[in-house]
Order: structure tokens, then sequence, then C-alpha cells
């Protein structure tokens, strides 16, 4: 994979994703266990691959407390010429179906304030604010609305943006070839 590297607006760049609510629905539990099983390094993986979409995974698994197994959508990439950064894109229904949701897991490290910056097909969508930092990377997390939803759905590739310093980012491309298909085939 290579990296991109962007320059900053000082405006937002994901203003449409700016008035998206941030939410924080009962599913740390799933959130661990597919990092874990998502983010690259050492750690073994878990949850079950149920399906493989394109370049996108079905992974399910039965978090400490639920009462039922849940899955979500994933991808994840690594840096060729950096093996410290790595992305993992996580697209999950809520428990109760009502709410759908994308989780981008970033490299510590990252300028929090500056948030995650996200591009479809090179055309700037917006940027999510970092909601928490677990001990492999901090979690992004917007609730997808159907517009969000039909643009990744048609677009071919993601940039997401991570910035180390305010007037740089790093893009990080994602294919979404998949992610339709797997996003309709979640339980």
């Amino acid at each position: 994979m290579r990296l991109l590297k962007l320059m900053a607006k000082p405006a937002s760049l994901f203003g449409d994703l700016r008035g998206v609510a941030l939410t924080r629905i009962a599913l740390t539990g799933l959130l661990a266990a597919i990092l874990i099983a998502a983010l690259p390094g050492p750690a073994q993986a878990q949850g079950a691959v149920r399906s493989v979409h394109g370049d996108w995974q079905i992974r399910c698994d039965t978090p400490p407390g639920a009462q039922s197994e849940q899955c979500a959508l994933i991808q994840s990439v690594v840096a060729e010429d950096r093996s410290n950064a790595g992305l993992t894109v996580i697209v999950l229904k809520t428990a109760d179906q009502k709410s759908r949701l994308m989780r981008v897991v970033a490299p510590l490290g990252v300028l929090l304030p500056s948030g995650l910056g996200l591009k479809l097909d090179n055309q700037d969508v917006g940027r999510a604010g970092f909601v928490r930092c677990l001990p492999n990377g901090c979690v992004a997390e917007v609730v997808m609305d159907d517009k969000l939803l039909g643009q990744l759905r048609t677009a071919k590739t993601a940039t997401f943006i991570i910035f180390e310093t305010p007037e740089e980012g790093i893009g990080f491309p994602l294919s979404l070839n998949g992610l339709g298909e797997g996003y309709d085939k979640l339980p």
C-alpha cells in the first residue's frame, strides 16, 4: 500500500460528517473483539470469518456479556513503508438494527483534535472526531446515514486521512470493492 501525503485545508474537509452525531452505543465488546481480530500485529485473531466480499470480511463473535453473536464488516490496511501505521475500518449494524456505524481505528500518535478525514474517489466528504483511544489505536466513529452509505456503495476508493501535524495529513487508500454486498449480508 502506498501512503498519500495530503495537505490539510484550514476548513473542515468533512463538513457533511461534522453534523452527523457521534454515538456511544453499547457495542464495546464487539469493538474490542474485532480490533483484536482485525489489527495487524502479533495479536491472535478472534472472531470467525463468516464470509468474504471483495476486499471486505464479515467477522462474527459473541462478546463477553452478550446474549447473541454480533457481526461486523471489516477491512485493514498496513502501510508498506511504515509497518507501525495501519488502519482498520469496521462497519456494523447496532443490535437493535436502528443504527449503522462506521468505526475507524487509526494508529496511536495521531493528532486527535484534527480528527479523521475521508475522501471518496478523491472528493472530500468530511471529518469525524476521535471518540477514544485504546492500547492498539484511536477510534473515530460516525453514524452512517443513507447519504454516506450510498456514497460508499458507489465510490471505488476511499482515502482515510490521519494527521500527524495540523498542516499535513497521511492518506490511507482503502478499496470499497465488496462493501455494498458485504453490508447487505450483515445480520
